[in-house]
Formats: structure tokens, C-alpha cells, sequence
């Protein structure tokens, strides 16, 4: 795996204290002696953890004697971990969150990007960092597993950004995101694929909320597949005693000249399977829980129109009406987490 190269800078030791406390310590993690990291840079400012894959939690004191400070924090990934935090001169403001760690960090077919251990990165206008203290998560803690395609995944480049990508910051510490998804797949394709059912479903522990977004890339799958596909893994998740929650998928950004999302933007396939339609079937047969994401994101980019929802895709920078930008994948996020509240199943997860 590649390592990308540090900044030039090495702050002194004052000025960040990193550290992380030993995993065979993780009983008492709080109270343990930190392991020296390292961070190097300003704007933004790159912290390095050599780290075992797994899940583990952060705690951030920002701030700084002398200046004020606007701090946001990406994890591994571009993974937005932590939105802007702002503080005065001479005061500071602890945060904390959940990350996970493996290995490839993004996604999990694209093994050229990335580090080894935990990457942290500081951005803002000014960010101001006192000290990091990195320490393996409570094995009792929620994980939360994503199953998907590119507009879930983490996307290892900008500006593409994946709704998964966008969630963690919206979440307290001790909910783990846990982003499986990959660009590209469809439901048959996750299933066969070694790197992603067979490597996820093991990880998946008692308690865990697992996230099934397909559709996208289902484009000449039978609805007698496609529902089979769905059935499988809401039996297999159940079985590792975790809750499925069926997501279908968001719409793209394809306008008819009424000024309406057509077919394509609804995922009716190529054979003429409404693949929404299907999913919400599977749902009701398995008595698992579902999120009409097609149609929730249908009614923010219709309620923005053919203009002001450009914003939610690439389609200024890249002429994509079906990726989505950091602002997008953001928006989409919520709607997502918005369901996921009104399920009730993950119950003192959300940030306030």
C-alpha cells in the first residue's frame, strides 16, 4: 500500500500532544499512558497512528492560548469524522468520535490508496489542536455497516464524496461507521465479490445495524435475482444477530421536460424492473426495516429543480448527475439518518 507523503512540518511536541493508549490496555483505555503519534503541518494538519485494523475512539482538545481556531477533522479516507469546531483565544473545546481502521481504508477493492494505521486530518482556516488521545473502542459499542455502491462508499478522490463518507460526523462517539461499500457493484456482484460480503458479514457483531443500498448498478438484474439477492442478506445479517435495514437507492438527476425525475432517475432497469418497487416487496415479505431513499431524495432534488440541485451532484465539475459532492453526499447523509431515527434503531447514536 502506498504511503502518502507527510507534510514538511513537524509541529513540536507542545504544541500537539498525540497519543494513543495501548490495545492491551483497552479495559481501563481511558486511564492508560499514551503512545506518542506524530503530526506534522498547519492547514491542515496530518496525524499519524501506527494502529492495528479495528475500531477506536478520539478525543480532541481544540484551541489554542494565543489565537482563535476553526478545526474540522477527516479520517482515513476523507471521511468526515467531525464538522467545523470553532474556539476564542485562551478557550478550548473538547470532541470525541468513533473511527474504523483497515485495511485498504477507503474502499475495499482499491488497494493502491492509502496508509497503514490511523489518519487523521485537521482542516479549517485555522486549526488549532492541544492534544489527540486515540484509544481502542469498547467492544460492547454499535457498529454501524454500510453495504453498497459509489454513491455510499468512502471515494478516495475529491470532489466525488459517498453519503457513507458523510454520516460519521453526524454520529456520537461509540457508533462506528463501518463502509463496505464500493464503487461500481451491484447486489450480485457484492455477494461474489471476496473482498466484500464474505470479509464484511464476519465483522458484523450482535447488536450491529447493517445498511443494504443497491440498485444503482442493477441495471439488467431480473427482479427474481434482484429479490433474491436482497432476501440472502437480510437472512445472513440476521443471523449473525444484527439488524438489515433495506436502503434503496437515491435517485440520479435526470429531468424530463416537465421538470420531473424520468425513469432512469427512479432506477427503472433495462429490463423494466422497478428496482425500488422490488426492494420495497423484499421488505415486507422479511419484515425488515426500509428506507424509501428513492423517493426522499426524489423529493429534495425535484424540490430543488433542474438548477439548484446541480449542487447535490457533480455536475458542475464533472457533468455527473449521479455522483454526488461533499454538499451532496452530506444531504443525503441526513436523509438517511433522519429514517434511520424514526426506526429507532440506534437509539442515543445522534449528535445534538
Amino acid at each position: 500500500m502506498k504511503r502518502s507523503p507527510l507534510l514538511a512540518v513537524l509541529l513540536p511536541v507542545a504544541a500537539v500532544a498525540c497519543g494513543i493508549s495501548s490495545p492491551a490496555a483497552a479495559g481501563g483505555a481511558h486511564h492508560a499512558a499514551p503512545i506518542p503519534g506524530e503530526c506534522t503541518g498547519t492547514a491542515p494538519v496530518v496525524c499519524q497512528f501506527d494502529v492495528e485494523p479495528g475500531n477506536y475512539d478520539v478525543s480532541v482538545l481544540f484551541g489554542d492560548a494565543a489565537e482563535a481556531g476553526a478545526s474540522a477533522v477527516l479520517a482515513e479516507a476523507r471521511r468526515m469524522v467531525l464538522g467545523e469546531v470553532t474556539t476564542e483565544a485562551g478557550r478550548f473545546a473538547r470532541r470525541s468520535f468513533s473511527v474504523n481502521v483497515r485495511e485498504p481504508e477507503g474502499q475495499p477493492t482499491r488497494t493502491e490508496y492509502g496508509t497503514p494505521g490511523l489518519t487523521l486530518t485537521f482542516t479549517g482556516s485555522n486549526p488549532k489542536i492541544k492534544d489527540i488521545a486515540v484509544r481502542p473502542a469498547s467492544p460492547r459499542s454499535t457498529q454501524l455497516f454500510l453495504a453498497g455502491d459509489s454513491t455510499v462508499c468512502d471515494q478516495d478522490w475529491a470532489p466525488y464524496a459517498g453519503w457513507g463518507q458523510a454520516v460519521p460526523q453526524h454520529l456520537r462517539r461509540q457508533v462506528t461507521v463501518v463502509n463496505y461499500a464500493d464503487s461500481g457493484e451491484s447486489s450480485t456482484s457484492f455477494l461474489a465479490n471476496s473482498k466484500l460480503w464474505a470479509t464484511m458479514l464476519p465483522l458484523v457483531r450482535r447488536g450491529d445495524v447493517v445498511l443494504l443500498q443497491f440498485g444503482h448498478n442493477d441495471k439488467t438484474t431480473t427482479a427474481e435475482a434482484f429479490r433474491a439477492n436482497l432476501a440472502r442478506m437480510v437472512t445472513e445479517v440476521r443471523a449473525a444477530g444484527a439488524r438489515p435495514v433495506l436502503v434503496s437507492p437515491p435517485v440520479r438527476r435526470r429531468f424530463d421536460s416537465t421538470g420531473h425525475l424520468n425513469g432512469v432517475a427512479w432506477h427503472i432497469n433495462s429490463l423494466g424492473v422497478d428496482l425500488p418497487a422490488e426492494m420495497a416487496a423484499v421488505a415486507g415479505e422479511q419484515a425488515a426495516p426500509y428506507i424509501n431513499l428513492t423517493a426522499d431524495s426524489a423529493a429534495l432534488v425535484e424540490g430543488l429543480g433542474v438548477e439548484a440541485s446541480k449542487r447535490i451532484y457533480l455536475y458542475n465539475e464533472e457533468g455527473d448527475n449521479t455522483h454526488f459532492s461533499e454538499y451532496g453526499a452530506d444531504q443525503i447523509g441526513l436523509l438517511v439518518l433522519a429514517r434511520l431515527k424514526e426506526l429507532h434503531l440506534l437509539p442515543h447514536a445522534f449528535r445534538d
